[in-house]
């Protein structure tokens, strides 16, 4: 059975009940089938676009799973002065419209914060959108340390939902939320993880393994 993101359900079904107005109007009223075309494709965008599939989490100690299906595009060492203080290694991940947009904790953890800040829409491959587009900002409390999550809205993607709350706790792989339509996702990991993917690999969310770390 095909798995959709609750999110998508009003569009999925606002352009399916289009897509029956636009027939009706046709062999009630002979209006063109160029509408009842047009929403019945993007109705099927809509379903693809939020299809939530299943995924096979890994198991074992010390694993850091891709918090989003994309693909790599920073791999650095950064100074994080607003949450962590720290210097640690930030791995950005950008998201086509054609990929899956659900995001997952990257390893288990207790939610201490969500921050949403508005901002720019930039394209959200630039760098400068981690810091200038709207996102929302999770900071998770595990056995590691504080990881964070950044959910950054892109130029399509203005909308990001975070469905965890402070206190909440988060297994390795668990859905938390999404990005509408394109949009970049960047996590913070400990400066000491050995990272185990690449700039330009395609990743799973909560699949792919991107980085390993001994407690």
């Amino acid at each position: 059975m095909i798995r959709f993101a609750p999110e998508g359900y009003p569009f999925i079904f606002g352009f399916l009940l289009a897509t029956v107005i636009a027939l009706a109007a046709h062999f009630t009223f002979h209006f063109s089938l160029f509408t009842f075309c047009f929403f019945f494709g993007l109705t099927i965008f809509m379903a693809f676009f939020f299809r939530d599939p299943e995924r096979k989490i890994p198991e074992g100690e010390g694993l850091f799973v891709s918090p989003a299906d994309g693909k790599v595009i920073l791999i650095k060492d950064v100074y994080e002065e607003d949450y962590l203080e720290a210097d640690i290694l930030e791995i950005s991940i950008f998201m086509s419209p054609v990929n899956v947009h659900v995001n997952r904790a990257p390893c288990d953890g207790i939610v201490e914060s969500v921050v949403h800040a508005s901002g720019k829409f930039l394209l959200a491959f630039k760098h400068e959108a981690s810091l200038q587009n709207e996102n929302i900002t999770m900071l998770l409390n595990t056995k590691y340390g504080k990881i964070l999550v950044r959910q950054v809205a892109g130029f399509l993607a203005r909308r990001a939902v975070c469905n965890a709350k402070p206190g909440d706790t988060l297994k390795k792989g668990q859905r938390y939320g999404i990005i509408k339509f394109g949009s970049r996702l960047d996590v913070y990991l400990p400066k000491d993880t050995k990272i185990m993917v690449k700039l330009g690999d395609k990743v799973k969310a909560g699949e792919t393994v991107i980085g390993t770390k001994m407690s």
